[in-house]
């Protein structure tokens, strides 16, 4: 179904029709969410799926996946889902997550997916370990620092003590840039 014609221009509609709503949503979701209602249109009238294009409205999608993604921000706001809280912005450990992006982009060989798994496995961890005093699990888990998360913090400054480069950033895409690799879009 996704290579034919109509599939295209149907993205092509409902994209554009999102757009004059001012909403922004990656390709894909339109296109797995057409996808759905031709299929489902087709199944429940028993027709062919070619037949249940004559059902396709691009406005009356546009207007409910913007509904659906409004719903969706004023719920999460609300109960602050999705807001993980932010280090300041001079944090050692950001820093070394920073930093670790070009060398992993190097060592992996420009694999984006390994990279991404890196810095959020990284991210979390972090995280997790910010709140370990907490965390009867992690007890003597953390060598000689403990869960100080001050002493740990100094450690890691003392080991790379221009942690600050890392927050700029220029000197961040330069990094990436001399991987021999880039991000542009397409």
């Amino acid at each position: 179904m996704r290579n034919t014609k109509a599939f295209k221009e149907a993205v092509a509609q409902t994209l554009a029709e999102l757009a004059r709503r001012g909403v922004t949503l990656a390709p894909a979701t339109v296109e797995d969410t057409i996808e759905k209602q031709i299929t489902t249109v087709a199944e429940r009238l028993r027709i062919q799926v070619r037949s249940a294009w004559r059902y396709f409205d691009a406005s009356v999608i546009a207007d409910r996946l913007a509904q659906s993604l409004a719903s969706y921000e004023e719920s999460s706001s609300e109960k602050a889902v999705g807001q993980a809280p932010m280090p300041p912005i001079d944090n050692p450990e950001l820093a070394l997550v920073l930093a670790g992006v070009p060398d992993s982009l190097a060592q992996t060989g420009g694999d984006l997916y390994a990279v991404i798994i890196n810095v959020a496995v990284n991210a979390w961890m972090a995280g997790h370990i910010h709140g370990e005093d907490g965390c009867t699990g992690c007890d003597g888990s953390r060598g000689p620092a403990g869960h100080d998360w001050d002493t740990r913090m100094r450690t890691i400054t003392e080991l790379q003590p221009n942690i600050t480069k890392w927050f700029d950033r220029d000197v961040w895409t330069r990094a990436v840039n001399d991987t021999g690799y880039t991000v542009t879009r397409r």
